[in-house]
């Protein structure tokens, strides 16, 4: 079948896309690749469609489906949806995804090469041509300005004759394969299309779940995505599995998917609204009565299945006050024990059994058998970086046990902050300070050295030592320091006093939740019920600064994660707890985290951690994950990709690491061969860690700056600090920021 043959089909409704097909997930480098090859006539594959009749058919967007029978596209979407978007212009009625992917694709007439538009390149240059005006058009929209540029040169006849080349690719032959039959039921073409995707993209449970009903419901993946925009712009991004999960268990009370099967329409569209009333009557209470009013700080995002089936069990009605603050006080405990961290649906089957036999004291008895008990120790206050459990804790005693700003002293809490108002992320004893006195990055993001203030005072405090500031802060602001649980002894505020002050202040914090969550099981003082349905406080979250401008390795990953996005490939879940699905034991917090693979359904998942010696590798790897060290071979390894989707994989743009190298060795072989030459050029023998730093990096290292200062200053000294882990006794250190060998 006809490029152009396939395409009309789309367009008068012949061919459509199956409920359960999922949505775009191409980026423009397979875009290139896809047309480069259809130029070159080299082969594409060939599509796969299952022809059904039309009065069952169920299918994606506002497809004009025709009588008779209709030819669902089972394999080939990508490029279908590519070929269709570049050649017609606009996207197909059954996109979902981003337009831009496949929009402003040039075509170069001298070298026959494929690129987006790029203005300063392409503007007024008439040899690169617009392959939809070609498409669309032909040789006519593009003779003129060729003509007035080349005259009758023997040159325009080879452009004239590549045009139509271009031109021809709608012409194209395309092998389609039909898959007929009165035995070929959806849960069989479901089965098809696992199988012969089995490369590509595979469908989750959500997805089959979502095929079954959308078979009965067509509509149920637009109101579904409805629903979850509207929470997304409340500031909290749930996902479509987790979304269908809530659904069932209000309506069923189970966990699995299978208890959706044989409902009827009518009783899922009016659980899918009643879980949505319930779902917002929650996220306003935990967001006004435990400040938890974004996405990266919400503990209770899976307890809140449980507790939308709570509230559906007593007929929509809102729980006692008492009771809502104890079913806070469960979701909180579940969040930061990592309840659903593992296996997710037989802890909530368990959980929903439990809730509908005996209430909240059973979900709180189910917690205790798993821990033991439910006491918040300061050890727990010891992780490191944003992604950690309990810093999503740190912000919740910030925003509801009086925590006040250390500039002008006004409170920091949930309904006095106020919309549109911005926090910052404030590390208490500044991190270049930690790391020239010789702290490892693990210590310098630990979570008690975090705290929030308003930009002005961040800014002001900048990266000022504690000994400094503090006193002026206690002076001005008498009890500001206390009520974000700081040591108020002054000797605790000097660096060479920073593990202790870790210390005291990881108890502080403990006791301050130890006390919070008694308060939420224990009250008995009379407070509003849940607010009404709706989400009039969650209109625009509190924003949270959370980037580090001047943090070279923020930036870093920053740069990394921007250049991903503009290439078309999924978002990364930022600072993220990594977790053995089984056991639910974190393996890792890493700086970038994609679960479903770098391209949404495609491939292993994805992990970018620049602390492998605070991570699990082993465990991560022998769970079928890709993991990255540092920013560098992460993006080779994408640069690699973009030239095999390319149809050029033999031109790999990486030079290749020769054994011996700089680049093939461990960071440890690095450090050593560095250090001697500094060492050996230096009068005492001695080097510091910032010009060790700097000569790495202008010697092209792959190994980050944080990978470097911790190697140094912990796991290669012999006497470092007693917290310390003391791997090798390569060196010594003599001074702050001063080494030599041992």
């Amino acid at each position: 079948m006809k490029v152009s043959t396939i395409l009309d089909k789309i367009d008068s409704g012949d061919i459509a896309l199956p409920v359960f097909q999922r949505g775009y997930v191409w980026n423009r480098d397979q875009v290139r690749g896809l047309f480069a090859s259809l130029y070159r006539g080299y082969p594409v594959g060939s599509f796969m469609m299952w022809l059904t009749p039309a009065d069952t058919a169920q299918a994606r967007g506002d497809a004009d489906i025709r009588d008779g029978s209709v030819s669902m596209l089972l394999d080939g979407q990508q490029r279908a949806t590519t070929l269709y978007g570049v050649l017609r212009g606009r996207a197909p009625r059954f996109f979902e995804g981003q337009e831009k992917t496949f929009t402003g694709l040039y075509f170069n007439l001298d070298d026959e090469s494929f690129e987006f538009y790029a203005q300063a390149k392409m503007a007024d240059n008439p040899l690169w041509v617009n392959v939809t005006t070609v498409m669309r058009g032909g040789l006519q929209e593009v003779m003129p300005k060729l003509q007035a540029s080349l005259g009758a040169s023997e040159r325009l006849f080879t452009y004239i004759e590549r045009v139509n080349q271009l031109a021809q690719i709608a012409q194209r032959d395309m092998h389609v394969e039909e898959v007929t039959g009165a035995d070929k039921t959806l849960d069989v073409v479901v089965d098809i299309f696992n199988r012969v995707n089995s490369g590509g993209t595979k469908l989750s449970k959500g997805d089959l779940a979502l095929a079954t009903l959308g078979a009965k419901w067509p509509e149920a993946r637009d109101t579904f995505n409805g629903d979850l925009h509207h929470w997304r712009e409340a500031g909290f991004d749930f996902r479509l599995d987790w979304w269908l999960r809530v659904i069932n268990a209000v309506l069923t009370g189970e966990s699995r998917f299978t208890a959706l099967d044989g409902q009827p329409v009518a009783a899922v569209e009016r659980a899918s609204r009643d879980a949505r009333d319930h779902v917002d009557s929650w996220l306003n209470a935990i967001s006004s009565r435990l400040g938890l009013d974004h996405d990266r700080v919400m503990l209770a995002g899976w307890p809140l299945i449980v507790l939308a089936r709570h509230t559906q069990l007593h007929a929509g009605r809102p729980p006692s006050a008492e009771e809502s603050d104890r079913l806070l006080y469960w979701a909180v405990q579940a969040g930061m024990w990592g309840r659903y961290a593992g296996s997710t649906e037989t802890v909530l089957a368990q959980d929903l059994k439990a809730i509908e036999s005996t209430g909240v004291e059973g979900l709180v008895e189910l917690l205790r058998r798993s821990r033991g008990d439910l006491l918040v120790r300061p050890e727990n206050f010891s992780g490191y970086g944003m992604g950690a459990r309990f810093y999503a804790v740190l912000y919740l005693l910030t925003r509801t046990r009086g925590a006040r700003d250390w500039g002008h002293g006004g409170p920091l809490a949930a309904h006095l902050l106020g919309r549109l108002s911005s926090l910052q992320v404030h590390h208490i004893f500044p991190k270049a300070a930690l790391y020239e006195y010789g702290y490892g990055r693990g210590e310098v993001n630990d979570v008690a050295n975090f705290c929030f203030l308003t930009q002005k005072t961040n800014l002001d405090i900048s990266a000022t030592p504690p000994e400094i500031y503090m006193p002026r802060v206690e002076a001005e602001q008498p009890g500001a320091l206390a009520s974000q649980w700081v040591p108020v002894d002054p000797e605790l505020w000097r660096l060479d006093r920073y593990p202790d002050f870790l210390k005291e202040r990881q108890r502080l914090l403990a006791d301050a939740t130890n006390d919070l969550l008694d308060s939420l099981w224990n009250r008995t003082t009379e407070r509003s019920p849940l607010p009404p349905a709706g989400l009039p406080t969650l209109a625009r979250p509190v924003m949270v600064v959370e980037d580090d401008p001047d943090d070279l390795r923020d930036r870093e990953v920053g740069e990394l994660l921007d250049w991903l996005r503009e290439s078309g490939y999924a978002e990364a879940e930022r600072d993220v707890e990594v977790a053995h699905p089984a056991t639910g034991e974190v393996l890792a917090i890493a700086e970038a985290f994609w679960p479903n693979g770098l391209q949404e359904g495609l491939g292993d998942p994805v992990v970018l951690e620049l602390d492998p010696e605070m991570a699990d590798l082993r465990a991560l790897e022998g769970l079928g994950m890709a993991v990255f060290t540092s920013c560098r071979p992460l993006r080779e390894f994408v640069d690699r990709r973009r030239q095999e989707q390319l149809g050029a994989a033999g031109e790999d743009p990486v030079e290749p690491v020769e054994e011996g190298t700089v680049r093939s060795m461990t960071a440890r072989s690095e450090i050593l061969v560095v250090a001697r030459r500094l060492a050996s050029s230096s009068a005492d023998g001695t080097f510091t860690v910032d010009r060790l730093v700097r000569e790495m990096a202008s010697a092209g290292t792959r190994f980050a700056e944080s990978t470097i200062r911790t190697e140094v200053v912990s796991r290669m000294c012999a006497n470092a600090p007693g917290n310390h882990a003391t791997t090798y006794d390569d060196f010594v250190r003599v001074d702050h920021g001063v080494y030599r060998f041992r």
